[in-house]
């Protein structure tokens, strides 16, 4: 069975759904057996409030620009089907998925968690547990995994979904996809020293000692056993066992 992941990113009002803050915009990307498949789902949501300052200096997404954007009850269905039965993977999950069931809530869905149609996995807490007292910010992640990030000024959605597939598809399996390729080098070069081993070689020539080379390497015998004092020199030993 195949598996399929979607990576999904949000954009908000604020910092916090209890104090009312609202979604506007989600961003997800869809990924089945480790490819991403260029489906997406990406929707700008007017969330009947107004943006704090220090969010839309992140995102940069204007109280002007969502005025005719839909409503999320409007969009809630066409979202949920897009999702539904996939992993969703999100970069420190607890905020986009506090958000994500706040609305909902508010919207009187008949989905109440977006757990109850999807797991979640966390790629910070991934992040986390491989890389153990470092930055695992979005942005840190691009660096140590080289991806390009340069087109993100700005936080967006969708862009930072495609940015986190690339990054997560590194991080949990790009090592498994360089240490395949070595694994197919490392059997070229056994294929290659195999091949060489069993080349038919040529009987190489055995020279004999003349007559000559004979007795004087007997006499340089007779000399080290004279010198080794008890009659027998190691050469002689060897040569007579």
């Amino acid at each position: 069975m195949s598996t399929r992941l979607v990576v999904l990113d949000t954009e908000t009002t604020g910092l916090e759904p209890k104090a009312g803050h609202r979604i506007i915009e989600i961003g997800a990307v869809e990924i089945i057996d480790r490819r991403l498949t260029g489906k997406h789902y990406h929707q700008y949501i007017n969330p009947e409030r107004r943006i704090d300052a220090g969010a839309q200096e992140v995102h940069g997404i204007t109280n002007e620009f969502l005025n005719d954007k839909p409503l999320f009850g409007s969009v809630v269905d066409e979202f949920l089907e897009f999702v539904s039965g996939s992993e969703l993977v999100i970069h420190n999950s607890a905020f986009d998925m506090g958000f994500l069931n706040n609305e909902l809530r508010l919207n009187k869905s008949r989905l109440k968690q977006l757990e109850h149609v999807c797991g979640v996995t966390d790629s910070l807490a991934v992040a986390r547990h491989k890389h153990p007292g470092q930055s695992n910010s979005l942005d840190a992640l691009c660096r140590r995994y080289g991806v390009d990030n340069s087109t993100r000024t700005l936080h967006g959605a969708l862009l930072d979904a495609e940015i986190l597939a690339d990054v997560y598809l590194l991080m949990t399996g790009g090592q498994t996809a360089l240490f395949a390729q070595d694994d197919e080098d490392a059997d070229a070069l056994a294929d290659a020293a195999r091949d060489r081993r069993q080349v038919q070689r040529p009987e190489l020539p055995v020279l004999m000692a003349s007559v000559d080379e004979v007795a004087a390497h007997e006499a340089l015998l007779d000399g080290l056993d004279k010198a080794a004092g008890d009659g027998q020199s190691l050469w002689r030993k060897l040569n007579s066992g």
